[in-house]
């Protein structure tokens, strides 16, 4: 156990009164979790539904196609292919539900995904990679120049509108929306310390136990006790 980890572990039973760690935890690496564990399903349900209350989310897709969209983010699907799977699932339940849907299947395209997957902080890291080829111009030279996602996102942070970002950036406002609505995630992400990222990536996929400790301190309340509290550090 490196220095890092043992300081965690030291704060989890800080934090806990736990003299031990969990069984979870003391599994070997590959054995934490199994995606397909019944159990693991309700736990995915449940971490959509705290984000629906919290946050509010951005499509008609109802949890059970969240829970899909996370386990296809996991399992490194693209959006068509996770929309291709919402619209399997959905047509295969609509055979044997008479009621209403929230959506129409053939609705759900890898557009609705991406909203989907940035309602529950799971961004990729070709989400945040600029592309000036579709910055809206006529042809490639007329296209609008690439910003750096870090500049569009410190103009989020400080309340800029998508106008006020696009004359800074000198970028079409098309394109500072879309990745403007990424920028967002991740400050919404950040200012919940990661924690429901971290929690389905812990469900979703074998973590080591530094991972395993880190997740089981945020579900006691560590991190939410710790949010608010300010630092001030003498350099």
């Amino acid at each position: 156990m490196d220095e890092k980890t043992a300081d965690l572990r030291d704060l989890f039973v800080d934090a806990t009164g736990a003299e031990t760690v969990t069984e979870r935890q003391d599994a070997e690496r590959g054995t934490l979790s199994d995606p397909d564990d019944p159990a693991v399903e309700e736990r995915l349900r449940e971490l959509v539904a705290a984000m629906r209350e919290r946050y509010g989310f951005s499509t008609p897709l109802d949890d059970a196609a969240y829970a899909l969209v996370a386990r296809g983010r996991f399992d490194d699907a693209d959006d068509a292919a996770i929309a291709a799977a919402i619209r399997e699932e959905s047509e295969a339940t609509s055979e044997d539900d008479e009621s209403d849907a929230a959506v129409e299947p053939g609705d759900v395209d890898a557009a609705t995904v991406r909203k989907a997957r940035l309602d529950l902080h799971l961004v990729r890291e070709s989400d945040r990679e600029v592309d000036a080829g579709e910055a809206g111009g006529e042809s490639d030279e007329d296209a609008d120049p690439a910003f750096a996602y870090a500049d569009l996102k410190r103009l989020t942070a400080a309340g800029n509108s998508i106008v006020e970002c696009a004359e800074e950036l000198g970028a079409a406002p098309d394109t500072v929306a879309r990745y403007a609505a990424v920028a967002r995630t991740d400050i919404a992400s950040t200012r919940a310390n990661d924690r429901f990222r971290d929690a389905f990536r812990d469900l979703l996929t074998d973590a080591d136990i530094e991972g395993s400790l880190a997740s089981d301190a945020r579900e006691d309340g560590l991190r939410e006790a710790t949010e608010d509290i300010e630092t001030d550090v003498s350099l």
